[in-house]
């Protein structure tokens, strides 16, 4: 048995020609609003075998993720839509002047691919850097102008979409570790709408600098959810198992759907068509169970993030209970005492910002550091070399000891840290001890209290074929946010080797909140362009009619 994760059929109606488009989608408004949710709730039981059989709702939009990729798209998609200020001046002249130009049309109506041209910023996608200097002009020159943007809700725009995450909105913003400041300033990670530090206000504490901790954006992205009235899209505690493309034969004389393999779709191009993309999953609820689900969507947005599945060594003895391979095991070990007092040192693999805050998290609780990482210590794509001393003094105060209390044969480890630098770790043993090995082949072993490996992180894609790898400029790697991201249309988003499948965020190499939000404007203007496109919304279909 399985449980349909959508709303029955409409009942049998026809659109005549002169309905207009935005009559059309009230009535969708109307339904999705009154009726989604609780037919979701409900979840009517059918037959696994009637899955392909039934006529049912198929959704414009299922978005796979909930933290800010996904929730910034629920906005865009509920007919939020930006314009320049009627006061705002850029100071960027010549986008101003572009800007000018159709100041009477949202961003989302206008070519993204013009008001982009020229523009440099810390991302390597076009619209995320439009975007971001729309809503932090020249931000990465010290200036904090407001943006040039205000929103209007247009509820003609809205999309009917499902967001599905695995915990509450805010996705894996709820599981950081909380004593640890954001890289980001608090109003970088604040999404359109509702300035964060509004919000900061409203709940009556106080901020005591612009770095903020991931616990208050875990809130207020959770909140932003509930203000901006996007509840109704959004369901938590789901697991995806499987996203597959469904091809039906549109001649089909018995009205049944039947699966094409994509060589035979190749060749009868004229005969078939890629229609409806296939979810399923679970749902996990109160008591622990899984009740399964089957979702249809004519568009799949992976909002997924990077942080599912921990970047690992591959060597041996790395699955040893005292080798750790994410910050809140570490720091939940470190809270609870566990290596207080200990004479042996802490390993700590990896040499960006999580490693150093490991690094700190050990330092301050007074527990001995073996700091390993494959770098040299003046590599100029260090992390720290590109922050400001000012604004980050705990960085750099773990690359100041990165560099000056490197171990050497003449000296010993220091009582509360070593760096190894261009050093990498051969093999965990039982005995807890570690086996590390310099760029010249020397070896060096010893004992440990604790290992801690962060070396970055990988998207669970699982439920892809070929684990997602397809998707990526390489197809023979693993999909990663800086080294192998998801190869996109650079201002659509729509996957190059799968059409109707978006990525945003980290998956495309968005790593920082301020530039994934350029995602979620490229997603809606390319399915606002395809709605428009259509004569119809609806179509009629033997014992009722279903969204296409």
């Amino acid at each position: 048995m399985y449980l349909l994760f959508f709303v029955p059929c409409f009942s049998l109606r026809s659109y005549s020609d002169t309905e207009t488009e935005g009559e059309i989608f009230n009535s969708l408004v109307q339904y999705f609003g009154d009726n989604l949710g609780q037919k979701v709730k409900a979840m009517p039981l059918v037959e696994e075998t009637s899955l392909l059989e039934d006529s049912s709702v198929t959704l414009p939009v299922v978005v796979i993720g909930n933290g800010p990729s996904g929730i910034c798209l629920s906005y865009m998609l509920s007919g939020y839509r930006p314009y320049l200020s009627s006061e705002a001046i850029h100071p960027n002249t010549i986008l101003h002047s572009k800007l000018e130009e159709a100041r009477h049309l949202s961003i989302v109506d206008q070519d993204l691919e013009y008001l982009s041209e020229g523009l440099e910023g810390r991302s390597s996608n076009p619209v995320a850097v439009l975007f971001d200097t729309l809503l932090h002009p020249d931000a990465d020159f010290g200036y904090d102008y407001p943006s040039v943007l205000h929103w209007k809700l247009e509820q003609h725009h809205y999309i009917p979409h499902l967001v599905l995450g695995k915990g509450p909105p805010g996705g894996a913003w709820h599981n950081m570790e909380g004593s640890m400041l954001t890289i980001s300033f608090g109003n970088w990670m604040e999404l359109p709408g509702l300035k964060f530090k509004d919000w900061v206000s409203s709940k009556r504490r106080n901020l005591k600098g612009d770095r903020v901790m991931p616990e208050e954006i875990a809130r207020y992205y959770k909140h932003y959810v509930k203000v901006m009235g996007l509840q109704k899209n959004f369901r938590e505690n789901t697991y995806i198992t499987s996203v597959s493309r469904l091809y039906r034969d549109q001649v089909d004389n018995d009205g049944q759907g039947r699966n094409i393999s994509t060589q035979h779709l190749q060749i009868e191009k004229s005969k078939f068509a890629k229609r409806n993309w296939e979810i399923r999953g679970y749902q996990r609820v109160g008591d622990g169970s899984h009740i399964p689900f089957c979702l249809f969507a004519e568009n799949v947005a992976l909002a997924t993030g990077t942080l599912d599945s921990p970047g690992r060594l591959e060597i041996e003895g790395e699955d040893f209970p005292f080798v750790f391979h994410s910050m809140p095991e570490f720091g939940a070990a470190v809270s609870k005492g566990k290596l207080r007092g200990k004479v042996d040192p802490v390993l700590i693999v990896g040499s960006g910002l999580t490693a150093a805050d490991a690094v700190l998290c050990a330092y301050n609780n007074n527990v001995p550091v073996i700091h390993v990482f494959r770098r040299r210590v003046t590599d100029p794509d260090l992390i720290f070399k590109q922050l400001p001393k000012k604004l980050y003094p705990e960085y750099h105060k773990v690359y100041h000891m990165m560099c000056t209390q490197s171990y050497s044969s003449d000296s010993n480890l220091s009582s509360d840290y070593t760096s190894f630098p261009e050093h990498h770790v051969l093999a965990f043993k039982s005995d807890m001890k570690c086996i590390l090995q310099s760029i010249s082949g020397l070896k060096k072993i010893f004992k440990l209290s604790a290992a801690v490996v962060l070396i970055g992180s990988h998207p669970n894609l699982s439920f892809l074929k070929e684990q997602g790898c397809y998707l990526g400029h390489n197809s023979s790697l693993p999909i990663t946010c800086k080294g192998n991201p998801v190869e996109i249309d650079a201002y659509t988003y729509e996957c190059v080797k799968e059409a109707n499948l978006f990525a945003l965020g980290p998956l495309v190499g968005d790593n920082f909140v301020r530039f994934l939000k350029g995602g979620a404007l490229g997603v809606t203007r390319c399915l606002a362009i395809r709605q428009k496109k259509k004569k119809h919304l609806f179509v009629e279909r033997g014992g009722g009619d279903g969204i296409v």
